[in-house]
């Protein structure tokens, strides 16, 4: 996973930390991890709503079906079938027809491409470590972390929600108290380890700390200086 700085946060992570993306008549809201329609919530699976996510803020682009098996499965092996089936659900929430899409676009023998129009949040200049002293960044998002007990894994009461394969529903937590961080295993089934160590005490996190939870890997920041201002036309 490439590092994100703390000197610029790419589009997608903006969306994860602004707020709400809408495309008539639906709204995607990354923190809360809910498709609205109208203001009324739409079902979708956690993995549909990630790939979902996933377009939206690629829409600049067709993502192939390669790339977004290694996003949704990180190394593991899935039918492709799995991918088809996620774009169908995605479809039915939409109300998309796939002959004449408004919304999910099949780019044939690649994959696919979101085509709608979108209104972003508008971005102004930020400074960090007034917001949050601590981050932990993972694939699209950038969760800030709050002060007290901050707990990762799949479960819904997760502050870091990480829905990927080898990660317990608890799997591990990080104790915010002032300027400490401090990372601890919560007897999850395929460890915590920082550094290729395995976690089995209280562990003091540091700017820049690569934390593995299973096979998913997530680095712990503390943002030093203030977000690009990305002006939004």
């Amino acid at each position: 996973m490439p590092p994100v700085t703390a000197q610029r946060v790419d589009r997608a992570t903006a969306f994860t930390q602004l707020g709400t993306v809408r495309f008539d008549p639906f709204s995607l809201d990354p923190a809360t991890r809910q498709l609205l329609r109208h203001g009324r919530e739409v079902s979708l699976s956690p993995k549909a709503f990630q790939l979902l996510l996933l377009l939206v803020t690629n829409r600049e682009r067709a993502m192939s079906k390669q790339e977004l098996h290694q996003r949704l499965w990180p190394s593991t092996f899935v039918l492709e079938t799995n991918l088809a089936s996620l774009i169908a659900e995605i479809r039915r929430a939409l109300d998309d027809d796939a002959a004449k899409p408004r919304f999910i676009r099949t780019m044939h023998r690649f994959g696919y491409r979101f085509i709608a129009q979108v209104e972003e949040p508008l971005m102004t200049a930020v400074e960090t470590p007034s917001a949050a002293k601590y981050w932990v960044v993972w694939d699209l998002r950038h969760v800030p972390l709050a002060e007290g007990s901050n707990l990762i894994g799949r479960a819904a009461d997760a502050s870091v929600w990480i829905d990927a394969t080898g990660v317990s529903r608890h799997h591990a937590r990080i104790l915010i108290d002032g300027d400490n961080a401090t990372l601890e295993d919560l007897g999850s089934k395929n460890g915590t380890y920082v550094a290729g160590e395995r976690v089995t005490n209280p562990r003091r996190l540091s700017d820049g700390d690569q934390i593995r939870l299973g096979s998913v890997v997530v680095t712990f920041q503390t943002p030093r200086v203030s977000v690009a201002t990305e002006t939004v036309s």
